[in-house]
Parts: C-alpha cells; sequence; structure tokens
C-alpha cells in the first residue's frame, strides 16, 4: 500500500469518527477507484467494465494492493471519503448541487483526487461545475514534461489518442491546490473506452494496452503525490 492512500484512509477515519478497530480494517483494505455519480443527464455509468479491467491491469504491473471491482459512489454518501481516487466519465450534462459541490471541494481538499475523461460531449458541462468548485482557477494543461506522464510508463507525447472524437490533439488538462495535482482532465483521448472490455469498442489490442498503461499512470502519480 502506497504511503498516500495510507494517509488517505487514515483522513477518512478521522473525518467518519470511525472506532480505532474499524478504522484499522479500512486502512488494510485493498484500494478501489469509485465512478462518480451525478445530475444532469450524462450517462456517468457507461462501460462499467473499465475500471475492472485497469485495477487488474495495475495488479499485474505495480506492487499496488486493489480490489478490482466497480463502484460507484454520490457526492452525499458517507463513503465518500473512502476511496482516494474518484472518475467521472459520459457522453452528456453534469451538474452538481450547491451541496454537491461542496462535498467535492471538501474531497479534493483533504487529500482526495478526480479523474475525468470526456466520452465525447460532457466538455463544456464539465468546466462549468469545475469553476462552481474552484471558482478562481482555471483547468490548466499539463506539459509533456509533467511527471505524470513518465511516472511508471512512459509518454512522450502526453496524453495517447484512443478515440478519434473531433479528430483535434489529446489533451490533458489540470487543477492544482498548494502544488498538489487534485483534478486531472483528459479531453479529445478518451483513454477509459479503452479499458473498457475488448467487444465493447473494438478498439485493437496496443491501442487498450497503451490506455491500461496510461491508466495506470494515473493511478501511481495520485497515490504517491
Amino acid at each position: 500500500m502506497s504511503y498516500r492512500l495510507l494517509q488517505f484512509l487514515l483522513l477518512f477515519a478521522f473525518l467518519t469518527a470511525t472506532p480505532l478497530a474499524e478504522a484499522q480494517s479500512r486502512i488494510e483494505s485493498p484500494f478501489r477507484i469509485a465512478r462518480l455519480k451525478y445530475s444532469g443527464g450524462g450517462d456517468w455509468y457507461n462501460d462499467p467494465s473499465a475500471e475492472v479491467n485497469l485495477l487488474r491491469f495495475v495488479a499485474e504491473h505495480t506492487n499496488i494492493d486493489v480490489d478490482p471491482r466497480y463502484e460507484f459512489v454520490e457526492l452525499s454518501s458517507d463513503k465518500l471519503f473512502s476511496y482516494p481516487i474518484l472518475f467521472l466519465t459520459g457522453h452528456g450534462n453534469i451538474v452538481f448541487s450547491d451541496y454537491e459541490v461542496q462535498r467535492l471541494r471538501t474531497y479534493l481538499l483533504n487529500g482526495g483526487f478526480l479523474y475525468a475523461d470526456d466520452d465525447y460531449g460532457m466538455d463544456k458541462s464539465f468546466r462549468r461545475e469545475m469553476k462552481k468548485i474552484f471558482p478562481d482557477q482555471e483547468l490548466v494543461e499539463l506539459p509533456l514534461s509533467y511527471g505524470l506522464y513518465t511516472c511508471h510508463f512512459t509518454f512522450p507525447n502526453g496524453v495517447p489518442k484512443t478515440h478519434q472524437h473531433d479528430n483535434k490533439p489529446p489533451q490533458g488538462f489540470g487543477i492544482f491546490v498548494d502544488g498538489r495535482l487534485v483534478v486531472y482532465y483528459t479531453y479529445e483521448s478518451n483513454p477509459s473506452d479503452g479499458w473498457a472490455d475488448a467487444e465493447v469498442h473494438g478498439n485493437p489490442e496496443s491501442t487498450r494496452q497503451e490506455a491500461l498503461r496510461f491508466g495506470t499512470n494515473i493511478i501511481v502519480w495520485a497515490l504517491s503525490r
């Protein structure tokens, strides 16, 4: 288990006033990702095999102890702080209530990490909702030299191009708090489609492997920084 994951789970135990014995069991549990459920009409639930396959790949290529299953969480849930990484995707609209904005901001400021992947069509609403959470910040494009692109597997050209979408160059954007990347957003790339079962999108195996390697980098970076 990474120090980052241990630190986050200790924080969760504190925030929820968990008894010591239960807190210890949580600290020893394997790493999980939660799919973020949101309102607004976007298909937040698509490709449920994506996280499962990614976590299995992570288990094979790192020493991170993972729990490879599909889980989702709402921002109002008491379980929110038990997940070091949230994953958000979809094709359509995203809407956070005022309460959800406050919850996600608290989560991110206290060690959490959000990875968002535009599955085509959510860019406008995602940027709008991020502005609610961090009104004084903009999503900034990460340089190719940023450590996420080389922390485990090497991506000298940055974000891989998994799907064509509008044939624009793939981009990776971030929001930072005190120098820590708390939100990472991929646009015109869609690596999470490459995590899904092979028959879902019909991606070549080389493309799927590239996407899985890139997803591993995201997890390694989020847990170690």
